[in-house]
């Protein structure tokens, strides 16, 4: 479900020594290809010891800045971890404050983001859009399965409601199909989808925080309509996911629990609500 989101290539000052802790940490965020690639480490790297003692917020030039022991904190790309919202900027200070003796940036699914929004969608707006809206042509809560009933109700009880928030909220009439082969979907359909999330791209100094976020949520359901759902505040985060994860539940309902899937969504599970949780807070400061 990823798509390739690769970042404008940005200048960095290499001001500290390549043994310092600064300097590791910077190559362990090292930027991927795309948001989730972010969430994708080497775990088989040696961490970076933690080399602060505080992470605190200050307002600077209207936007909200992580400070390090006093010191702005940077993204791999070398460019200051600045958010819109005072809320957002605040849980990114918890983020960093909640690492041990160690800075595991698997652990960190909120910086993750923010970093793939200052270092990479913010130089490529347009592109992400796109890449976001192109969800709409094959979205995941169109495909239903023929039977059995107990699966047929469950995937309308988890996905009609986002086909609802579609028409009423953003004019779209999506086409529900059976199987897995592709229904081409209406172009007006398409097009108000594209529009809702133009418009988030259209957010000013929230929009590289708020299509970051989007894209992650969007890739990781494979649904672009849970995605908006829950941007519009239709859906909660944890009911989004729960609803993209209907027929693999079913599976397991009927043949067993399959580990392998459950480990997959625990890792996921907390970059799917970070991005929720950044989302939130921008738009809110945006509003």
């Amino acid at each position: 479900m990823n798509g390739a989101l690769a970042p404008i290539p940005a200048k960095r000052k290499l001001t500290l020594e390549k043994s310092s802790p600064e300097a590791r940490l910077d190559q362990s965020f090292a930027r991927p290809a795309d948001p989730i690639g972010i969430a994708r480490r080497d775990l088989n790297k040696a961490l970076p010891p933690r080399f602060y003692k505080e992470a605190t917020v200050q307002q600077r030039d209207g936007t909200f800045i992580l400070l390090l022991d006093g010191r702005p904190a940077k993204s791999p790309g070398g460019h200051r971890l600045a958010l819109p919202s005072l809320t957002a900027a605040r849980a990114l200070a918890d983020e960093w404050s909640a690492q041990g003796g160690f800075i595991d940036p698997a652990a960190m699914p909120l910086t993750r983001i923010v970093n793939s929004a200052i270092d990479g969608i913010a130089y490529r707006l347009d592109a992400t859009v796109d890449e976001i809206a192109r969800y709409a042509g094959a979205d995941l809560v169109c495909y239903r399965a023929a039977g059995p009933m107990t699966l047929v109700e469950a995937q309308a009880a988890a996905w009609d409601p986002t086909l609802a928030f579609a028409r009423e909220k953003l004019g779209a009439h999506f086409i529900c199909t059976e199987g897995v082969v592709f229904a081409e979907q209406p172009e007006p359909a398409r097009a108000a989808v594209e529009e809702a999330v133009k418009r988030i791209a259209n957010s000013g100094q929230a929009a590289p925080f708020a299509l970051a976020a989007l894209h992650v949520m969007t890739t990781l359901t494979g649904s672009v309509l849970l995605a908006l759902a829950v941007a519009h505040g239709a859906r909660a985060s944890a009911e989004a996911w729960t609803a993209a994860h209907v027929d693999e539940d079913f599976e397991m309902r009927a043949w067993g629990e399959d580990a392998e899937a459950l480990r997959r969504r625990a890792r996921q599970w907390p970059e799917m609500e970070a991005a929720a949780r950044l989302l939130q807070a921008v738009q809110s400061a945006g509003a």
